[in-house]
């Protein structure tokens, strides 16, 4: 019964967040507030080293020149659209493509593009995921990343897991999230789907990763049919851990450990200075009542969660539908891209 839905989940996670909501509609008003307009379907975001960088859903690359927020073409992926970015160091950028054979992209000084790792072919062959609830063990859709000072980590959605690449594609295992059982929420007049708290095993869709100052890794939940609200979880990987499983019987054991519980639906996590995360939601009702297209599920939410991550705060509530990433500036100013259909832009949040 589960399947179905979680497949299309999955797809979302590819790159088809196209393909699971493609009917979605945009929000009237969703760019009220945009700094930045012009884009299709803005997804990853991201900042570092003086560049503000964003992937498109028709595959463009681009960059923020913020002088007059105008958008400017560095690049575009191959074989689909960009799912995901992150700004090097240096100023280097790594892209990636979603699909269920996504691939990581780097664009470096001299402004070639570079084929680093057909990240699908890795994970079916080196990194099956054991906890998979649908006999789909070697099924991949790499959705997210942050760059790191020896390379790139990579959020895989199928995959339940964030692996290391460095820029000679050399891969290692950091962490996988093992399932979760959740309830059927309410509000679904649909035969085909379970009752409200019908008790459901469900993924957790790992789109998103970002690392501390203190090399602790961070990893953010889609989390897979039903997509009940307030199930998404946020989890911390101790520096250094190599192959942590992230258990949700027991959060709070182990190098990987729960610091974030509540979330709906998120598709990317930023740092900031101070250390507190930022979490994008891309539907505060969760995707699969976007995919259903009830009604107020564009609206979509940037959460912060305090540095101790005791506290958490919506940013801007009621402006942000559908978003497709978030990134914080060295003054901390938080932006936001999205809606992830459509014509769309980037804006401040907070």
């Amino acid at each position: 019964m589960t399947s179905p839905r979680k497949r299309a989940l999955v797809v979302a996670c590819a790159g088809a967040v196209a393909a699971a909501l493609a009917a979605v509609p945009a929000a009237n008003g969703a760019g009220s507030a945009r700094a930045v307009e012009g884009l299709n379907g803005p997804r990853g975001l991201d900042i570092g080293h003086g560049r503000m960088i964003v992937a498109d859903s028709d595959g463009v690359i681009s960059e923020i020149d913020r002088s007059d927020d105008s958008a400017h073409k560095i690049g575009k992926v191959a074989k689909g659209f960009g799912s995901a970015v992150a700004v090097a160091g240096n100023g280097d950028v790594w892209a990636l493509t979603g699909g269920g054979h996504g691939t990581l992209y780097l664009w470096s000084g001299d402004h070639k593009r570079r084929e680093v790792l057909d990240v699908g072919a890795w994970q079916k062959r080196h990194n099956p995921d054991p906890y998979d609830l649908e006999d789909k063990a070697a099924e991949s859709n790499p959705y997210g990343l942050d760059a790191v000072a020896d390379g790139v980590l990579v959020a895989d959605a199928a995959n339940n897991s964030v692996i290391h690449v460095t820029r000679k594609g050399k891969v290692t295992p950091i962490a996988r999230v093992k399932t979760r059982t959740v309830e059927m929420p309410e509000g679904f007049d649909d035969p085909e789907l379970p009752p409200a708290g019908t008790p459901i095993p469900s993924e957790a869709v790992i789109t998103s990763v970002v690392q501390g100052k203190d090399g602790a890794i961070y990893l953010g939940e889609l989390r897979g049919f039903p997509a009940t609200p307030g199930t998404s979880q946020v989890w911390r990987v101790e520096p250094g851990a190599h192959g942590a499983v992230c258990k949700p019987n027991k959060p709070t054991k182990g190098a990987c450990t729960r610091v974030a519980d509540g979330l709906t639906s998120i598709v990317s996590l930023a740092i900031g200075g101070n250390g507190a995360l930022y979490a994008a939601e891309l539907s505060k009702m969760g995707w699969l009542a976007a995919e259903m297209q009830l009604e107020g599920s564009t609206e979509g939410a940037i959460i912060k969660i305090s540095k101790n991550r005791e506290r958490m705060r919506e940013l801007s509530p009621g402006k942000v539908h559908l978003p497709g990433g978030v990134a914080v500036g060295a003054n901390g100013n938080v932006f936001t891209s999205g809606p992830v259909f459509g014509p769309g832009g980037v804006m401040k949040v907070g």
